[in-house]
């Protein structure tokens, strides 16, 4: 754990979003969060968790940045950093799927933010520019311009405490407008508030290799001018708008990201398919940072471990740099019993968020400091040696998280819609575990349905673990410029130095 001095940009970040009332110190708000995670345990057993809780914060365990600012503080805002929420198309009440139309996905998502939580929605089902509107006779205005709208909506909306809350935007690339989608942001200013991600089926790929066409399509119906410039229904009940070359689409989507760093991409069938719930849930986007892929109002319930903590020895000083197994396994451990308590104890914005998350009881243990670990055990993060050790631990973490849901289960019950033959069906994440591990959820079930995330972890990085290389990257640079925004909306300027 480090002991230095407590660099001025770790100070102020802890400070502009983590102390509460009379807090001064990170051992305070690790008291109060500890606090709050014991309160969903029995009375009895509350002191004890209390104190286990506590001491997996100062041995390098943290949990996500709404956790650390509002467990405990009893505010009514949600401890869940972000959800997926969906976006039907319709104007009013429901469309013919029954999902929410524009203006009650809008308010939904107004909702979530105000409390605190961002936001992932996906557009793809709002139908393209100018379709036909059989009940008023007008042309569609397309998803574009409804995300302009969410994006002006929520310049009003203030995230909770110094906290702001993030949006995705997902479109599908066989949608008719996916070409205005990927250049939006060539505009100066335009969707700030949101990040972009392109769904991209498998077929497209074989498109792509084959250097064949691509058909972008709706199932809404395009106006007479549309289908007079070759628009056509086909046998599937789409609407066909446009064919292009896959490359030519392929080479827009890559110049996008090279001059602007967006869209990113979702490989939409892979995520379907590893799903360990895939028979139960569909997944059409993902949280704002792209760490989840997310089924409609579920949640990211997060907790990364700060990986350096565990190193014994750092640069091999006093000895053989090595990892700590033993503490790093209890940490694991008591951070999976802490997030199942946070889907018992956060407020949700909405009750359809609460049904999914207890039905499912989806959490995500996660990592931050990778970077600098393989540093302290003399490992590059570019050579094979490193990345077999960043391989090790995952491995190790993900083996952990299920066997402490195991147990969990054990004394709590599997998650509601646990069904063990689905779980681990040929092709779901579940069913590639180790086969003892795999034999004791067909024995004794399994608390949550998902268990690994690895976020950003940006903000907590910087606030309690002294700025550690955040999440799974590489050190960005040893000493750099870091702006930090201000409690009164000005920038102040630090210098930040790596951990390491």
């Amino acid at each position: 754990m480090h002991t230095g001095p407590v660099q001025p940009i770790c100070r102020d970040v802890l400070h502009l979003k983590y102390l509460r009332g009379t807090e001064t110190t990170r051992q305070e708000v690790y008291r109060r969060v500890a606090r709050a995670l014991a309160s969903a345990e029995p009375s009895a057993k509350r002191p004890y968790w209390e104190a286990q809780f506590f001491g997996n914060l100062q041995r390098g365990a943290l949990m996500a940045g709404r956790i650390m600012a509002g467990a405990g503080t009893g505010l009514q805002t949600t401890l869940i950093n972000c959800f997926v929420q969906p976006v039907g198309d319709s104007v009013r009440g429901c469309d013919a799927q029954g999902l929410p139309s524009i203006y009650q996905a809008l308010e939904e998502t107004a909702e979530t933010l105000r409390r605190g939580g961002g936001v992932g929605l996906d557009f793809s089902r709002v139908r393209p520019r100018g379709a036909r509107v059989r009940s008023t006779q007008a042309l569609a205005c397309g998803p574009c311009s409804v995300i302009d709208l969410f994006d002006r909506s929520c310049a009003t909306w203030e995230s909770s405490g110094a906290r702001r809350a993030a949006q995705m935007a997902v479109l599908r690339i066989d949608h008719p407008d996916v070409m205005e989608f990927i250049g939006a942001k060539h505009q100066p200013h335009r969707w700030s508030r949101f990040n972009l991600s392109v769904a991209i089926p498998n077929t497209f790929f074989d498109a792509l290799r084959a250097d064949g066409v691509w058909a972008l399509r709706h199932r809404a119906e395009p106006s007479s001018a549309q289908q007079q410039a070759g628009a056509y229904a086909n046998h599937r009940g789409d609407w066909i708008y446009a064919r292009v070359r896959a490359r030519d689409l392929w080479h827009t989507l890559m110049r996008s990201v090279y001059d602007h760093a967006e869209p990113g991409v979702l490989f939409i069938d892979t995520i379907a398919a590893d799903n360990n719930l895939r028979a139960q849930e569909r997944i059409d986007a993902t949280n704002p940072c792209g760490e989840q892929p997310l089924p409609a109002y579920g949640g990211c319930d997060l907790a990364p471990l700060v990986l350096p903590h565990y190193i014994r020895h750092p640069f091999g000083i006093g000895g053989v740099a090595a990892i700590d197994w033993q503490a790093l396994a209890w940490c694991i451990r008591v951070q999976v019993r802490a997030l199942d308590n946070v889907l018992d104890i956060t407020d949700w914005p909405l009750p359809q968020q609460r049904a999914q998350a207890r039905s499912k009881r989806r959490i995500g243990v996660g990592v931050t400091g990778l970077g600098d670990a393989l540093l302290m055990l003399g490992l590059r993060y570019d050579r094979a040696a490193g990345r077999d050790m960043a391989r090790r631990l995952i491995g190790f973490l993900r083996d952990e998280s299920y066997r402490a849901s195991i147990a969990l289960s054990k004394e709590r019950g599997p998650f509601a819609l646990f069904d063990a033959q689905q779980f681990l069906t040929p092709g779901t994440f579940a069913s590639r575990l180790p086969r003892q591990i795999q034999a004791d959820i067909r024995r004794w079930g399994i608390r949550n349905s998902h268990l690994l995330s690895i976020a950003p972890a940006a903000s907590v990085s910087l606030a309690f673990a002294d700025n550690v290389s955040s999440g799974i990257e590489p050190p960005f640079a040893w000493r750099y410029g870091r702006q930090i925004k201000q409690a009164d909306g000005s920038l102040a300027t630090y210098e930040a130095q790596d951990h390491a």
